[in-house]
């Protein structure tokens, strides 16, 4: 299955880029550690989708543990999780307060293994979105004005 990508046009009328066309992946909706485990399950292990959805829902637990004490988890061929903050700065250093200053605390994943920017580059199947191809054809198209997506059809989600 391919890789389904749309078009868009860059509306910031400050970019240097302004107006130009670029392509976003077009996702579906993402499935659960549920629908995960059924298609692991799928692929000829002899544990079953019970046993697989019990793991998976333990590790998501695990990780976020660990990584909340400052471990940065690797699962090999998928990424290394670790935790990042954001924040405000302070004038001083004996200023800086964690409650005022800490904005946020994020997961970041680093992609390994078999799922590197360049692993996923060259296995990737890219195909146009029904509405990409009839933006390229001339038949739909894009608007430059903000918040608008296309001309001559109803809004739709890019």
């Amino acid at each position: 299955m391919a890789l389904k990508v749309n078009l868009y046009k860059n509306k910031n009328q400050n970019s240097t880029k302004f107006g130009r066309v670029y392509a976003r992946v077009k996702n579906s909706q993402p499935i659960g550690i549920s629908e995960l485990a059924q298609h692991m399950s799928e692929h000829n292990t002899p544990y079953s989708k019970g046993v697989i959805r019990g793991i998976l829902t333990d590790m998501a637990s695990c990780i976020k543990e660990l990584i909340l004490m400052g471990q940065p988890v690797k699962i090999a061929d998928l990424a290394i999780f670790s935790a990042e903050v954001t924040s405000d700065s302070a004038t001083t250093a004996d200023k800086f307060d964690l409650q005022k200053h800490i904005k946020d605390v994020r997961l970041l994943a680093k992609s390994t293994g078999i799922v590197t920017r360049k692993e996923l580059s060259e296995d990737a199947l890219l195909e146009y979105t029904e509405m990409a191809q009839r933006i390229r054809s001339g038949e739909v198209k894009l608007s430059n004005e903000k918040g608008k997506y296309l001309e001559g059809v109803e809004q739709q989600e890019p």
